[in-house]
């Protein structure tokens, strides 16, 4: 009888975070772990995302829009006529981003139908924006892992030209991309390195005291061996 009971608590536990639409946090890892994601539906509202690097985003918080990673190109005939003769092609090259789209996402019905709404342009780099809402949607069927979407918006709740938000497709890209970053990330090892690299430079060129080398290398040590 007790393990019957048991049986039935757990199928109740496992149903109830099945229909659970609001994770309060989730990391990239369990993003990727098929024994979390595969209790999470589509289009589950998140209150916070800790990333790969093993930054956080959360509702709320203030990003800045990087630069475009992807391009077009556009080209016109000038001079031609009806006849078979040669003209003047001018080639217009436009930047966008790859992972930002104006709007919020389109629904399924809209995809469906090809009403898709457009990447955002170069005109958005370097604008200050909030995260509105975060969801998560799995990359195909429900044993696929998932992805995190954030809507942003206008810092003083204007509009971006016609559109009130902005969609970011793949979080994860995006900031690997470099088209949106994190006001508060935390220094890669990498970025730790070079910035040592620099102190001891200006260490060597008496443009910088000792105690304010050591002060920076204190700090940037732990990240460089890994240890924060």
């Amino acid at each position: 009888m007790k393990k019957i009971f048991l049986t039935i608590l757990a199928f109740s536990s496992f149903t109830l975070f099945s229909q659970k639409k609001y994770i309060e946090s989730m990391s990239f890892e369990q993003s990727q772990d098929i024994s979390f994601f595969i209790n999470v539906k589509n289009n589950t509202k998140l209150g916070e995302y800790i990333t790969a690097s093993g930054n956080s985003v959360k509702l709320g918080d203030t990003l800045i829009i990087g630069n475009p990673t992807s391009s077009y190109a556009t080209s016109n005939t000038y001079g031609g006529g009806n006849k078979i003769t040669f003209g003047r092609t001018k080639t217009r090259f436009s930047k966008e981003f790859e992972f930002i789209k104006l709007g919020r996402p389109a629904g399924i019905g809209a995809a469906m139908s090809g009403a898709d709404t457009p990447m955002a342009g170069i005109n958005l780099s370097k604008e200050v924006v909030l995260v509105k809402e975060m969801k998560t949607y799995h990359k195909g069927s429900k044993k696929k892992p998932l992805n995190v979407q954030i809507i942003l918006g206008e810092i003083n709740g204007r509009a971006f030209g016609i559109n009130k938000y902005l969609s970011v497709m793949n979080t994860e890209l995006a900031i690997e991309s470099r088209e949106i970053f994190l006001k508060n990330r935390k220094i890669t090892r990498e970025e730790a390195i070079v910035k040592l690299k620099e102190a001891k430079e200006l260490l060597d060129l008496e443009m910088m005291s000792q105690e304010e080398y050591d002060a920076i290398k204190k700090e940037l040590s732990p990240i460089i061996m890994n240890k924060k």
